[in-house]
């Protein structure tokens, strides 16, 4: 008699292909099909700055602008990545050139910089973020916060090279 060891990852693993053929119990690990890139959303090249400068704070703080720089298909984290940031905050609207600043992605992918308070713009509080580097392809996104007095904000990039 044969004997079924089905968990998730070998029922996934194996498939129809393997129960069509009879070959049940015969596993291999699970592979990903590949990360796909991030779209840019909709509005969120809205007031972007070509070039705005790499910054240590954007104002006074006391909010971050926080997420992750990947690599399209192996989703490997992408270091020395630079992303542009800027929002409606406490001390200036999305046009002033100091509501703008970027920052450049950590060792692992990660990137964090703080800002004043994100307040809503048009009836919504949200952030911008552009990587537009060259290396990859660029992407705008437009997050909004859940509610506006969150004191962060995350936002991810899957990036495609040129």
């Amino acid at each position: 008699m044969t004997r079924l060891d089905l968990t998730r990852r070998s029922f996934i693993a194996t498939g129809v292909g393997a129960i069509a053929t009879g070959m049940i119990g015969v596993t291999a690990p699970a592979r990903a099909a590949g990360l796909a890139p991030t779209p840019s959303m909709r509005g969120g090249s809205n007031n972007y700055r070509p070039g705005a400068p790499i910054v240590g704070q954007i104002g006074g703080g006391g909010f971050w602008m926080t997420g992750t720089v990947r690599r399209a298909g192996d989703g490997a984290p992408l270091p020395g990545q630079r992303i542009q940031i800027w929002a409606h905050t406490t001390e200036g609207h999305e046009r002033d050139q100091r509501s703008h600043g970027a920052t450049l992605t950590d060792s692992n992918g990660e990137f964090r910089l703080e800002m004043p308070q994100i307040i809503p713009a048009f009836g919504q509080a949200h952030g911008h973020l552009a990587y537009d580097s060259g290396e990859f392809k660029p992407v705008f996104l437009r997050p909004v916060m859940a509610s506006s007095k969150d004191k962060t904000l995350a936002a991810h990039f899957v990036l495609q090279p040129v």
